[in-house]
């Protein structure tokens, strides 16, 4: 018998598009969150190819009334949340966002609101529902994965000196450890994924740039390469379904040894 298990994903490219094909099939639901609408009809349409239920809801999750009319939207299609997953963000360059004394108010206002606050406003309603749910076949309510980076763990000066996303990144940790804490008696899980340089749309700058890959050489050792997004996907499909039901709190870093060069 297929146990039904609903994701709900922020992003409809880049890392949180190829978690969601790496869990597809059947009895996945997925609702999808992105600011295109025809990005969030490709990855659904994609998604039912591969035996999965989708809908998606189109609309800028930095207006405070968009978290919650998604998150009612996934529970009044699907009937239930096991599962969400913080995907969507910013580099915040575009804005302003750099070392401090070039950092402008902008950038910083910016890059905070749609890389922290976002996730804030969306855990605070999937919880709000998860609370209210009877727990699955694992005796957990569900759980929750936030999108961090390397960045807010390990800052590089050389190339990736951006004060504010690394401020937005590191927020995230303390956050989402404080709602570990908060909720793991309530049957609900909370964890980071942290990722080095990771071959996105977001990061197409950066990844084709002569001089920042051939920097990964020594900075992401282990690949000596910008990271697959499918590497980052494997491990999000781990934090996001049972496998990992006694792990809560953490933050995972999928660096490549970005940590540790």
């Amino acid at each position: 018998m297929t146990t039904r298990r609903t994701y709900l994903i922020t992003g409809s490219s880049g890392i949180g598009a190829e978690t969601a094909r790496q869990l597809s099939g059947a009895g996945s639901c997925f609702y999808l969150v992105g600011r295109h609408e025809e990005k969030c009809q490709r990855i659904a349409s994609s998604l039912e190819e591969l035996g999965s239920e989708a809908a998606f809801f189109a609309g800028d999750l930095t207006n405070p009334l968009v978290a919650p009319a998604v998150v009612y939207g996934c529970v009044e299609r699907f009937g239930r949340l096991d599962a969400l997953f913080n995907v969507a963000g910013i580099s915040g360059r575009s804005f302003g966002d750099g070392p401090v004394h070039e950092c402008t108010e902008e950038g910083w206002q910016t890059t905070l609101q749609t890389n922290a606050t976002t996730q804030y406003r969306m855990s605070r309603e999937a919880v709000r529902v998860m609370l209210q749910q009877d727990p699955g076949a694992t005796g957990q309510r569900g759980v929750i994965l936030n999108m961090s980076s390397i960045l807010g763990i390990d800052p590089d000066a050389r190339y990736f000196d951006t004060v504010a996303y690394a401020a937005s990144k590191g927020a995230i940790i303390a956050m989402s450890r404080t709602m570990a804490a908060s909720y793991a008696s309530q049957r609900i899980r909370v964890n980071v994924i942290a990722p080095g340089l990771v071959r996105t749309p977001m990061s197409a700058r950066a990844s084709a740039d002569p001089d920042i890959t051939k920097y990964m050489e020594f900075r992401q050792p282990l690949l000596e390469d910008v990271i697959p997004v499918e590497d980052v996907a494997a491990t999000c499909v781990y934090l996001l379904t049972d496998a990992s039901r006694s792990t809560t709190g953490q933050v995972i870093q999928v660096d490549a040894g970005w940590g540790i060069a």
